[in-house]
């Protein structure tokens, strides 16, 4: 695999913005002491697909045992290698998180199996291989309608397109929210129906859901009426996007909403217009990522730039509404 960072550069030429177009692994190491997620399957399964690479393995089976508390990270829009994506994957593992959830976009510039070791294995292999690693597809992943290399690679839970797992007070509900997911995107679609059951059964404190298209925007790429479900009414917590490369914090509907785009794709988009109803904070200056902490009685959203600043927190109590 070439890594060389022009090479990079010379196919971020070729990026399509829009939804629909878009390892040399090390042996696996021994499993962890630490507690492993518990994973529920979604429906709709997707066919295993023929990789030219070895896969990563299925996760282990989940224990039984769930701490009282978690510490995770939030990365979006980060596969692309090179400098900013390096400083945000230090960033993260400085803080020596239980696991890391994505929020799309792992691969750019249309996830193909050529470029997936440069742009995510060589910062987060371990943390795969670990199975302490939760993607979420975006729309450089869907690239042009393929998707084996991801399902084949990173070995998401589930139908590798939308699943979710608990680990300890917090259940992540990861949603896939491109246009091209063959159970739906909208209210009224299969995946929604999925994620209103799955949420009324879990009993955390704390349900996040995440995808990458954000429901509600004011980077350039706006509010995406799709996506506007119920969240809060059907009992989430937050929800965490990307998308827009950039940070924001919105609240509206009963529910906190997050943009959080500034993983490591080297573009920053600047807010232009007005920002949308109920948001908070917005932020550009830098890359980043978020840290998520929670325990039995309180979640705490931060976000990080990879200077060190804490630009934004955000705090809920149990009996809290944001």
């Amino acid at each position: 695999m070439r890594r060389g960072a022009g090479f990079f550069l010379l196919i971020m030429a070729a990026v399509l913005a829009g939804c629909g177009r878009g390892p040399t692994p090390t042996p696996t190491p021994t499993p962890s002491s630490t507690p492993q997620p518990t994973a529920t399957a979604s429906p709709s399964p997707t066919p295993a697909p023929t990789a030219t690479f070895t896969p990563v393995p299925p996760s282990p089976t989940p224990r039984t045992f769930q701490p009282p508390s978690v510490r995770f990270a939030i990365i979006g829009d980060y596969g692309q290698a090179g400098y900013t994506e390096s400083r945000v994957a230090r960033l993260v593992h400085s803080w020596e998180p239980d696991f890391i959830l994505t929020v799309g976009d792992n691969n750019y510039p249309e996830g193909s199996a050529k470029t997936i070791e440069a742009n995510i294995f060589q910062y987060y292999g371990a943390d795969i291989y670990a199975h302490r690693f939760f993607p979420a597809l975006g729309n450089h992943d869907w690239g042009y309608g393929d998707i084996s290399p991801y399902l084949a690679y990173l070995h998401p839970l589930g139908n590798g397109r939308y699943y979710d797992f608990a680990w300890g007070p917090v259940h992540i509900f990861v949603l896939d929210s491109c246009p091209p997911e063959p159970d739906g995107i909208t209210a009224q679609s299969k995946q929604a129906r999925w994620l209103r059951e799955r949420l009324a059964t879990a009993d955390e404190p704390w349900k996040i859901v995440a995808l990458h298209r954000p429901p509600y925007s004011s980077g350039p790429h706006g509010n995406t009426p799709d996506l506007q479900w119920p969240f809060a009414q059907w009992g989430a917590t937050a929800v965490v996007a990307g998308h827009d490369h950039d940070y924001e914090r919105i609240l509206r509907d009963g529910i906190v909403y997050f943009v959080n785009g500034l993983g490591g794709h080297p573009s920053r988009y600047p807010f232009e217009g007005t920002p949308v109803p109920g948001s908070a904070i917005r932020y550009r200056d830098a890359h980043g990522a978020m840290l998520v902490t929670a325990d039995a009685q309180h979640i705490t959203f931060q976000f990080i730039a990879t200077g060190g600043t804490v630009v934004d927190t955000y705090t809920l109590s149990y009996t809290e509404q944001p």
